[in-house]
């Protein structure tokens, strides 16, 4: 049959970068803390740069009317004057003004409108197209066409030849405002006079960057808002790190206790709580350390004090004629003793400093099953003669507790206890103890082994137990390189199994 035993499961895998980022912001005190200031701070500035665009949204949509007006009842007065003048002499006129200076617009007449690539859509280039386009209706000749558009200077055409923007003499063309690095925009209106002729009119605004105002995400506005919240961050690290530290120390120091190392008081410091909770640990580290020194204290004492009628037991012995009797009180005196002069180890550590040796665990098994049948219990064995290599008192008190449980909790009148060492292909060796009582809740197995684990059947037989048993068992067995295994047996009742390296 093959073992079921417990195994330490696969290796825990190293935590990823993402996971111990992970673990550090939302499980640290450090990380909330950051975490909190980072995005108390973000959110102030997300609220203050809202504000801050709103305000200058609002205002540069004043501007904006202000300059649709301005640039509008320019151009009105440009056409006025061009459509009131003969013909022949537009020309002239129009090349005066471009040597002279005398409009701020540039104008060319043409036999067709001109296409022109607006700005991509922006709420404000449309809002200004709109309102020119509305002042120049209500001041034309009513069905005039009319076209009105925002343009870059980049590649805008000035004529249907195709002739462009960037082509003109620079005396017609401020060139700063066609420069390549930052390029004004231009308005462009055309509107047809007569048939056939169309009038275009191109002009900046009088803050041709006024688009520029409403650009809300740039490297120069974020750059010192990145570099206040990373200052902050810094800031709020260092503070944490510091209020921080003295935990860690207490954290550190609670460890050692909880591995029996001999405690030494904390330095007070940190804030008002830290301090106290401080101040309450070394007063308790303080108490424990005085209840370890009265328990070990009292324990050498009953170690004392049991020592003496061992002796007498041991002399009296001696009286016996029954050389196997004798033996037999001898092996179970020189248990005692050991036991005994390792009490007052076992109240600091669990475990049952010996020296490690052979040990047939068939004939340790042989003499408890010969001892259980003295006291009326009804046990079979069936075992082979199998070595391990260990404590041999140890293992002598794991397996009488788990024959003890077997006969106390699942002894059955009719079926005995079932007993049985064997090794399995691993060279394992197997200890099998089966038996015939109730069995375990399927929900309690995983319990089973836990120190102060007791069941509802056990319980109820026997209250004064204090559920240690199981978890010795599984102490020494992994002290040992072993595992132990439970479950109920298909055929009725409970069974444990414990695999043992061989030795």
């Amino acid at each position: 049959m093959p073992s079921e035993v417990e195994d330490a499961g696969p290796p825990v895998p190293a935590r990823r970068w993402w996971q111990r980022a992970s673990s550090f912001l939302f499980d640290s005190l450090q990380g909330r803390f950051v975490l909190a200031m980072l995005g108390g701070l973000a959110l102030v500035q997300l609220v203050v740069n809202l504000l801050w665009y709103s305000q200058i949204e609002q205002r540069v949509r004043r501007q904006t009317e202000l300059a649709a007006h301005h640039v509008a009842s320019g151009a009105i007065g440009a056409v006025r004057a061009l459509r009131e003048l003969p013909a022949a002499y537009r020309p002239l006129l129009i090349e005066q003004l471009r040597t002279m200076g005398g409009t701020r617009f540039l104008v060319f007449f043409n036999g067709a409108a001109v296409s022109v690539e607006p700005l991509p859509s922006q709420p404000m280039a449309h809002m200004l197209e709109q309102q020119v386009t509305q002042e120049l209706t209500a001041q034309l000749p009513k069905g005039t066409p009319l076209r009105v558009a925002l343009a870059s200077p980049i590649g805008l055409a000035v004529s249907p030849s195709g002739a462009l923007l960037s082509d003109l003499p620079e005396s017609w063309v401020e060139p700063s405002l066609i420069a390549a690095e930052r390029p004004a925009p231009f308005l462009v209106i055309q509107a047809e006079t007569e048939p056939g002729v169309w009038l275009y009119l191109s002009s900046t605004l009088p803050d041709p960057y006024f688009l520029e105002q409403l650009e809300f995400f740039t490297w120069q506005r974020l750059t010192p808002q990145l570099l206040a919240l990373g200052l902050a961050v810094l800031l709020t690290l260092i503070a944490v790190r510091a209020i921080t530290r003295p935990l860690a120390g207490l954290s550190q120091a609670a460890a050692r206790v909880g591995r029996r190392v001999a405690p030494k008081p904390l330095r007070v410091s940190g804030t008002q709580e830290v301090r106290q909770a401080i101040e309450a640990f070394n007063d308790m580290q303080e108490r424990i350390r005085r209840y370890i020194g009265d328990r070990e204290r009292l324990f050498a004492s009953i170690s004392h004090d049991l020592r003496t009628p061992i002796t007498r037991l041991r002399l009296r012995s001696e009286l016996l004629d029954d050389t196997a009797v004798q033996d037999e009180f001898h092996e179970d005196l020189d248990e005692l003793d050991m036991m005994v002069k390792t009490a007052l180890q076992i109240v600091k550590d669990t475990d049952i400093h010996e020296n490690r040796a052979p040990l047939r665990i068939d004939l340790v098994l042989q003499k408890m099953v010969r001892d259980a049948h003295m006291g009326g219990h009804k046990i079979e064995l069936q075992n082979e003669a199998l070595t391990v290599f260990g404590k041999p008192l140890a293992l002598k008190r794991a397996i009488g507790n788990l024959l003890d449980n077997a006969m106390f909790y699942g002894e059955s009148q009719q079926q005995p206890v079932e007993v049985s060492v064997c090794s399995d292909e691993d060279g394992l060796v197997l200890v099998t103890v089966r038996d015939h009582g109730p069995g375990v809740p399927e929900s309690a197995l995983a319990r089973l082994g836990q120190p102060y684990t007791r069941l509802e059947h056990g319980a109820a037989m026997r209250k004064e137990g204090l559920g240690l048993g199981l978890s010795i068992v599984r102490e020494i067995v992994a002290d040992h390189g072993g595992t132990v295994g439970f479950r109920n047996h298909p055929a009725g009742g409970f069974e444990v199994r414990v695999a043992l390296p061989a030795g």
